[in-house]
């Protein structure tokens, strides 16, 4: 064998090492971020309150005109939800989408984002109910 005849065969046996190590990289990026958005997708639907039974009540205000990501923004500055991003999200697929109202809400760390939506979002006949009921 010749120098050029070894110097091919090195050369090949890196390009080919390195195209296994890249692969293998990509591999193992798509997989995490796989697994990260089959987490996220998760938790839309299943996600628990920030502590359970009986929690801390907060009060929550929501003024006219506030948009729904800064209402979830605001819930996470509370500690009322874990993630804004995630609570932005079940916010948009919800019944409650663009029907949330502005007010002063007393909302608990054990509620889940859905039984927050549904006392902001709550039409007027059940409020006053509510409220002759106590």
């Amino acid at each position: 064998m010749t120098v050029k005849q070894i110097s091919e065969i090195v050369t090949s046996i890196i390009s080919l090492a390195i195209k296994i190590v890249v692969i293998v990289w990509l591999v193992n990026f798509i997989y995490a971020k796989t697994m990260e958005a089959y987490d996220f997708g998760y938790r839309v639907f299943t996600e628990a309150p920030v502590s359970p039974e009986p929690g801390r009540e907060v009060n929550f205000s929501v003024t006219e005109g506030k948009s729904e990501k800064s209402i979830a923004e605001s819930l996470e500055e509370k500690g009322l939800v874990r993630d804004a991003n995630l609570a932005y999200l079940q916010i948009m697929v919800s019944e409650y989408h663009e029907t949330l109202k502005p007010g002063i809400y007393v909302l608990n760390t054990s509620q889940t984002v859905e039984e927050m939506m549904a006392i902001m979002g709550a039409p007027e006949e059940e409020s006053t109910e509510e409220e002759e009921e106590e």
